[in-house]
């Protein structure tokens, strides 16, 4: 079985967003909850997963989390409702 890749963004309770990607949405978004995620998720505590997306490889999600930082929050808002 392959290994499968995730792009994910994160409502946090202040009501911003935090982008990542991952091998285990799952197990990353606890980690976030638990404040070993990342700094930015340290200080803005997460409240769900609002969008994810699969990739078969590291590289593609590695692209996506970084297109997806460089849209402004209502073109993330817009790709969340989609």
């Amino acid at each position: 079985m392959r290994k499968k890749y995730f792009t994910y963004i994160l409502l946090t309770e202040h009501d911003t967003f935090y982008c990542g990607y991952t091998d285990n949405l799952e197990k990353r978004f606890h980690l976030h909850c638990e404040g070993k995620g990342a700094k930015y998720t340290r200080a803005n505590k997460p409240v769900k997963i609002v969008y994810s997306k699969e990739f078969d490889n590291k590289s593609d999600a590695m692209k996506e989390e970084f297109r997806i930082k460089h849209l402004t929050r209502d073109e993330k808002i817009k790709l969340i409702n989609n």
